[in-house]
């Protein structure tokens, strides 16, 4: 219930029946904007001295204003910000936007701002705030602009939020000339009291808003975070996010490889795609993923289709694809003949397509072909077209191909989309116009397939069942000890996890008396060793008591102890499965290629907690070293199941012990022949007590 409750009191800041501004210059274009854009509510401007500003009548303080205001502009210095967002709070106001800076933000400039922040979000109690350090917002569904500057925004009826901690970038988005219809822009600055989450939320909550984008440094707010991914699902408008920069770091020991498989950024994308949020790479990318979006929504496959008068631009097209998730699916049956009959012989049917230009100018038999091509049940149909400068060249056959492609989505109700090559190569007007109609403009090849590729890694996410609650079960602060690998094994044997039989020796003689019980060959390791491959510390494959008594002795010196278990037979793929705590995210769990190739080939993924046996075999599939598992150039295939099973039983350990968890490295797991299952062949545990 508090999420609503912050939906609720975010509403009336950025959808405001009246304004109340604060200052000087920056108040004054404020209010400017607002005039500019059509507001239709009061504007009550404050200031100490003037009589009146821009035609209206100044009052002197907040407890002289003619009403309880939805949402203040407070741009004065940072002491007085605190005092008037107190008395604000004290009339129960809707909310302000601080504008000030010198707060966290500057602690090292200046001593005393993260103490002022602090008393800030205490003035404030429950009255929402965004900033400190801070542009404000604009809404330009209702024309109320609680922002200090310019920006190329026009009065629209429906379309996208964008919300962002930087001012500046939030500006610039303003500016962009790519027919994306912008209802919202939002900053937060210093997030001190409302994350872009919470206003993420709040702007999903408005029926004239079809997505979200996010840009973000940071993750605020955890629980805010899957607040938002569960009401996009719940209202089916799609969030998607440029995540830049890196959380605080975690104090992570090196003593084993998942820490430096598992970064942040991996983290990061695994949250995401868990909650179904999308993410892309840069700001072109999240501004043409948002167009898609509020025209077509999630996409229900990664499969598209591409088509160009150009060899060369198919060329592009499909090269472009390789690194992507998207696929280019052969035509199907059903489509051959009627494209063989509109372009003739001398085309080549195929996907991407190249339709020449024998029906260039041919409003019919462009749509024709464009028809045929949307009848494939592809998930996002896209025409490649760059137009000549207006300037100097005539438009008009372009313009036909434009509606012919228009033509071709409303006869079969297939997601359209036109690409240029080159962004300057499509007119504003043109992408407003193709808007309109229901076909996706995009600006660059790269861009249209990062779109297409997010939107239908968010429509996956949907097809499943929504993601249990991630863990949130604090840390414990002790220092963090080390079992030796005996222990370890024990312990993820307890959750299922197949280990070797072992025994423990703390001599070389009773190291090679161990080996006898267990029966040879064995493999002699010796303990409290992080790397021991590095350090001679362990030898395999010895066949009688005296090869262990020898290759004991000769390690003594640089162990406390022997630990002697059974030979394993040769696998067909090593794997590694470790865990380590995100401070964002909590545990997460990695799985990757491992024993010596673990940090060569940097083939991992990354799973969020707590997981299930299906989502760990889709990470397994997307391995590079499942190919090895599933018989690689005529080898024995892996024990599949077996693998899952005993991730899954790790990620159970962990889940067990989520509070004092603070590493976990299983590397390698020996994945045997079909049938003959998988052996922890080592592994180690830090524990938080």
């Amino acid at each position: 219930m508090a999420g609503v409750a912050v939906t609720r009191s975010l509403a009336r800041l950025i959808r405001p029946g009246s304004i109340a501004v604060f200052g000087g210059k920056e108040a004054r274009r404020v209010i400017h904007q607002c005039d500019k854009m059509g507001f239709a509510g009061e504007i009550w401007p404050v200031h100490p001295r003037e009589a009146e500003i821009l035609g209206r009548r100044c009052y002197r303080s907040v407890a002289d204003l003619p009403g309880v205001p939805d949402a203040s502009f407070v741009g004065v210095n940072r002491q007085l910000t605190i005092e008037i967002i107190r008395e604000l709070a004290a009339r129960g106001a809707g909310g302000a936007v601080c504008y000030a800076s010198g707060f966290r933000e500057a602690v090292s400039e200046m001593a005393d701002g993260d103490d002022l922040q602090k008393a800030l979000v205490e003035a404030a109690g429950d009255m929402p705030i965004l900033g400190p350090n801070c542009y404000g917002f604009i809404n330009m569904l209702d024309g109320a602009l609680l922002w200090p500057d310019q920006h190329g925004m026009l009065r629209i009826e429906k379309g996208v939020a964008v919300l962002t901690q930087s001012s500046n970038i939030a500006c610039n988005i303003s500016m962009q000339q790519r027919g994306l219809p912008l209802a919202y822009i939002l900053t937060a600055g210093n997030q001190a009291q409302t994350g872009l989450a919470d206003l993420a939320c709040a702007v999903l909550e408005d029926p004239r808003v079809t997505a979200v984008g996010l840009h973000i440094e940071g993750f605020d707010s955890l629980e805010s975070l899957e607040r938002l991914a569960f009401r996009s699902r719940e209202l089916k408008k799609a969030v998607v996010t440029l995540k830049v920069g890196r959380s605080e770091q975690a104090q992570l020991a090196t003593v084993s490889h998942t820490a430096s498989l598992a970064g942040n950024d991996k983290v990061s994308s695994a949250l995401l795609a868990r909650l179904g949020i999308g993410r892309v790479e840069t700001l072109p990318e999240l501004l043409e993923t948002l167009k898609l979006l509020h025209v077509a929504g999630p996409l229900p496959s990664y499969e598209i289709s591409s088509m160009s008068c150009s060899g060369g631009e198919a060329s592009l097209m499909a090269d472009a694809g390789v690194k992507r998730k998207v696929v280019y699916r052969a035509l199907k049956d059903h489509q051959r003949q009627p494209l063989r009959d509109t372009l003739g012989q001398m085309v080549t049917i195929s996907n991407p397509l190249d339709y020449h230009t024998f029906v260039w100018g041919n409003r019919e038999k462009q749509t024709d072909a464009f028809t045929t091509m949307m009848t494939g049940g592809y998930a996002l149909n896209l025409v490649v077209l760059d137009f000549p400068r207006l300037d100097r060249c005539d438009a008009t056959d372009w313009t036909t191909t434009c509606h012919a492609v228009i033509d071709a989505a409303k006869t079969t109700g297939a997601n359209a989309g036109i690409v240029a090559s080159m962004g300057e190569n499509m007119p504003e007007a043109t992408a407003g116009m193709l808007m309109q109609n229901g076909v996706v403009p995009f600006y660059g090849i790269e861009e249209a397939l990062a779109a297409a590729e997010a939107a239908a890694g968010i429509g996956e996410a949907w097809g499943k069942p929504p993601p249990a609650p991630l863990l949130k079960i604090a840390a414990n602060e002790g220092e963090a000890t080390t079992l030796s690998e005996h222990e370890a094994k024990q312990a993820l044997a307890v959750h299922g996890l197949p280990v070797p039989r072992g025994l423990t020796a703390e001599t070389a003689e009773a190291a090679a008396a161990a080996a006898g019980a267990l029966g040879f060959p064995v493999v002699l390791k010796g303990l409290g060793i992080a790397h021991k491959t590095e350090a001679g510390a362990v030898e395999l494959n010895l066949q009688d008591a005296q090869a262990v008594l020898d290759a004991a002795t000769a390690m003594a010196g640089i162990t406390s102890g022997f630990l002697v278990e059974k030979m394993i037979g040769k696998p067909v793929a090593e794997l590694i499965v470790g865990a380590m705590r995100d401070p964002v995210a909590g545990p997460v769990l990695t799985v990757g290629a491992g024993g010596i190739l673990v940090e060569l080939l940097e083939d991992s993924a990354i799973l969020t907690l707590p997981t299930d046996e299906n989502t760990i075999r889709e990470a397994i599939a997307g391995l590079k070293v499942a190919k090895l598992l599933g018989g690689y150039r005529g080898g024995p295939k892996g024990d599949f199941a077996a693998l899952v099973a005993a991730v899954a039983s790790t990620a159970s350990y962990v889940v067990s012990n989520a509070s004092i968890v603070d590493e976990v490295d299983v590397n390698p797991i020996m994945v045997l022949p079909e049938g003959d299952g998988v052996v922890a062949a080592d592994a180690l545990i830090r524990l938080r007590k």
